[in-house]
């Protein structure tokens, strides 16, 4: 059987290569056919959940809360030290200083990633700012969040605060930070689907031991990560409980 592996696409696009090498390195060591699509948007990515052609996924914690309640999937393992932060930012010419300088109707580029949306729209309350008296600008992903800023189309941006440090050095001199969340226990997760679920344990095993493995070290350095540690059931649930209640 050949198992579909996929990762959220609000992935950083320079580590594109290191979920390929990642995934020829998980085959090799579990000797499973994993087959790896990327979905450059949001809505084919949910189309493939729909359809139950997804096994295995490295899935922000909106979607993470969905296939744990409503598709069967378990939690394997989180990267270690690492949890989704936002970044409000502004062009760095702008006369904003502060988000309480910010007014209804401002511009206000995104993307699809809900949990980073939802994080930055909580930031953006001081103003008195929601999603009914804003111009939302969707972005394919955060370099277009940062082209919107740069270009003068938005007045503000919302990033994954990962995304936004791995912006290159040029763009990011052209942007100002006016404030980055510091919730610290909302992560991306990598969970595995019912086809595989028998595997589990398996698969965890090898994971949160992959620095110690043949060539594991390079592998996570490509994704970013020093390495993945084990993300229990309970762990899981409190995530999905604290997204529902940011989301209230």
């Amino acid at each position: 059987m050949t198992y579909l592996f996929t990762v959220s696409p609000d992935f950083a696009p320079d580590r594109l290569s290191g979920w390929y090498i990642f995934n020829t390195w998980l085959q090799k060591h579990t000797a499973a056919a994993i087959h790896l699509e990327m979905y450059d948007h949001y809505h084919r990515l949910h189309q493939a959940i729909a359809a139950d052609g997804v096994d295995l996924i490295y899935a922000n914690p909106f979607d993470a809360a969905m296939l744990v309640r409503e598709k069967g999937f378990l939690p394997l393992v989180k990267p270690v030290g690492l949890s989704d932060e936002a970044v409000i930012a502004v062009n760095a010419d702008s006369p904003i200083q502060d988000v309480a300088d910010l007014t209804p109707g401002i511009r206000v580029a995104h993307t699809e990633d809900p949990d980073v949306r939802l994080m930055g729209m909580i930031m953006l309350e001081p103003a008195d700012l929601d999603r009914g008296n804003i111009q939302a600008l969707l972005s394919d992903n955060y370099v277009l969040v940062a082209k919107h800023l740069l270009k003068g189309e938005a007045d503000v941006g919302i990033f994954l605060a990962e995304a936004f440090d791995n912006l290159s050095g040029m763009i990011k001199k052209q942007l100002r930070v006016l404030v980055r969340s510091q919730i610290s226990v909302i992560n991306h997760a990598l969970l595995v689907g019912p086809r595989l679920a028998e595997r589990r344990q398996e698969i965890r095993d090898l994971l949160v031991r992959m620095a110690e493995e043949d060539k594991g070290p390079g592998v996570l350095e490509s994704l970013g990560f020093s390495g993945w540690q084990a993300l229990e059931d309970e762990d899981m649930e409190f995530m999905i409980d604290l997204m529902e209640t940011l989301n209230t």
